[in-house]
């Protein structure tokens, strides 16, 4: 038994196939088939019954997708493969219907969200006041963070982004690292300073910097202070103590909004514990607080990063 799926449009036919075939190679690796296309048609030499199922809906809904002139990326095809394969598919076209840009890249291409946690995301981002994003690497916890901040800042909704972190790293200490607090603080913040130079550009991230517009500062320089007009990041917070967060959380000023993203599994802390997990239980009942936990579902990589995984985790010889 093969499937054969008919498509009446050949540029239909060109989006789902990809540049080079780059999507069909995305299916053709994960379920280790042959996936051919010719004369208005998508051909593979799958066998097994479950697959052919899975490949009949991601074909389906595939064609729903680019009949709506929607550009087709590897990345799309990946996540619709981890959706399937979680039984979570049923809102897959959600990604690409009423589309709203969250911000704009220093070059003004459109930063839309590209997972339906994302979706969420950005909306406790529209509603709340803070909003605790956990979750692995990967999911775009920080991009969309600072992206949103930039958008708000460029609509004059606020007049300053912060940018802080925990000082903390593989039991490191800034002390003992050669420089000044810049240079010691830099190499801890630079997913930070990347999506600003995504979103803002070198230049003008730089000239903000310089205004004080934008501020990126470890977190214990916020002791003491009120954030007003602000949006404020706090970055790898699983590597704040329970302390050190309620000191941040208690910085928020008048119209201003709070992010604090972190990944739970990756704590860095030796002697006390993470306050993340603590610490948003805590305020989950708060009616002005967000909390969103992102899977390992939401992760869009290459397909060869999950092979890679399962091979340093002993499931694969």
């Amino acid at each position: 038994m093969t499937l054969k799926t008919y498509i009446d449009s050949s540029e239909i036919e060109a989006n789902i196939v990809g540049m080079s075939r780059s999507n069909l190679k995305v299916i053709e690796n994960t379920y280790g088939i042959m996936v051919e296309s010719h004369g208005g048609a998508i051909i593979t030499n799958a066998k097994d019954e479950l697959i052919i199922s899975k490949l009949e809906k991601i074909f389906s809904l595939l064609i729903s997708v680019a009949k709506e002139k929607n550009k087709i990326t590897p990345r799309d095809v990946v996540y619709l493969i981890n959706l399937i394969e979680n039984n979570e598919e049923e809102n897959y076209l959600k990604l690409f219907t009423n589309k709203k840009a969250i911000s704009y890249t220093y070059n003004n291409k459109p930063i839309y969200p590209k997972t339906l946690k994302q979706i969420e995301f950005i909306e406790l981002l529209d509603k709340k006041d803070i909003i605790f994003s956990l979750g692995a690497a990967g999911t775009g916890k920080t991009f969309l963070s600072v992206a949103y901040a930039v958008w708000q800042l460029k609509k004059g909704s606020i007049s300053k982004i912060i940018l802080t972190r925990p000082a903390v790293e593989a039991g490191e200490s800034l002390g003992y690292l050669p420089g000044d607090l810049k240079e010691k603080v830099d190499p801890y913040l630079r997913p930070l300073y990347d999506a600003l130079y995504d979103t803002l550009g070198y230049e003008q991230t730089e000239t903000l910097i310089e205004k004080q517009i934008i501020e990126i500062a470890p977190l214990a320089y916020m002791r003491g202070r009120t954030l007003e007009n602000s949006f404020i990041i706090l970055d790898e917070a699983q590597n704040a103590t329970k302390e050190q967060l309620k000191m941040f959380l208690t910085r928020l000023g008048f119209n201003s909004k709070m992010v604090i993203t972190g990944d739970p599994s990756q704590i860095d802390l030796n002697e006390k514990l993470s306050g993340l997990e603590t610490s948003a239980n805590l305020l989950k009942n708060i009616q002005e607080v967000g909390i969103i936990r992102f899977r390992s579902v939401d992760v869009v990589r290459h397909p060869l990063v999950g092979k890679i995984i399962e091979a340093f985790e002993g499931k694969v010889n």
